[in-house]
């Protein structure tokens, strides 16, 4: 007698079902990784909320009400060619070494027609002075040749300037001509600017972008000359000095140095008020 095994028939393979991907800024766990608070009912990011950036701008008057630009100056073009020689330069350094250079070239005609090599001997301390001769001296000759011995007062016209980009151009619309164009964004501008969470971007114009967009306009120009001096007085690169920084309590970096709010750094009670 003959039997027949009836064999359980496969079944067809499930289908993976597509991965769903978590929305930006989102962990596996669906939680963000920006720190939030509860400002009533709602959940708010700390990093760029209007309250914390208030409370870093108050913060910044309080400790630099007269911040400004530290390279010594006496017209919009000497600015201009003092911004340019501070590339990878001290503002000290550039102050010694222009102290002489205007005495000996006053006028722009006088850098714009100067003999290349006597021009790279006088800026050698500030370094890379062979760059940096042919951008001041073509800038020079642009001026003269081209804006009638003036610095552009736009944002689209000093940027044809050889050798001027946007932080140059900011520095000179800002300080010079009182022009909020844009935001100065040099070493410790990008170093704060992560830091205080308020970008986590690396490259400078992105930086630039994301300042401009939570900072009110009117006060672009005094944000950077006040975030310059806090990166230089205090919160340096290497061992920030958090214990003499009025902004800890709304900082949450990882670089800090010491904490008064080490579970919950938020803001100020007054601003969640």
């Amino acid at each position: 007698m003959l039997f027949w095994r009836v064999m359980p028939s496969k079944k067809p393979p499930k289908k993976r079902s597509a991965r769903k991907k978590n929305a930006p800024g989102l962990s596996k766990n669906n939680q963000s990784p920006w720190k939030t608070c509860k400002i009533g009912k709602k959940e708010c990011v700390l990093g760029t909320d209007p309250r914390r950036v208030a409370a870093i701008l108050a913060g910044l008057h309080e400790m630099y009400p007269n911040a400004t630009c530290e390279l010594k100056h006496a017209n919009p073009f000497q600015l201009l060619v003092s911004t340019i020689l501070s590339a990878q330069c001290t503002d000290v350094r550039v102050n010694q070494v222009t102290e002489s250079l205007y005495k000996k070239y006053p006028k722009p005609e006088a850098f714009a027609y100067a003999t290349p090599s006597e021009l790279e001997q006088e800026i050698r301390p500030t370094g890379f002075f062979r760059n940096k001769t042919k951008s001041v001296m073509g800038a020079s000759k642009a001026i003269v040749e081209e804006f009638g011995g003036q610095v552009p007062r736009t944002m689209e016209e000093i940027l044809t300037l050889p050798g001027v980009a946007r932080k140059t151009a900011n520095v000179v619309l800002g300080t010079a001509y009182g022009i909020a164009a844009g935001v100065v964004v040099d070493t410790h501008v990008i170093r704060l600017s992560r830091r205080l969470d308020l970008s986590r971007k690396g490259e400078p114009p992105k930086i630039e972008q994301d300042l401009m967009a939570v900072i009110p306009q009117n006060e672009w120009i005094q944000f950077s000359h006040q975030l310059i001096w806090h990166g230089r007085r205090v919160c340096v690169a290497r061992k920030p000095r958090c214990v003499d920084c009025n902004l800890e309590p709304v900082c949450y970096s990882v670089d800090k140095t010491m904490s008064t709010h080490p579970d919950s750094p938020c803001l100020p009670e007054s601003y969640l008020k």
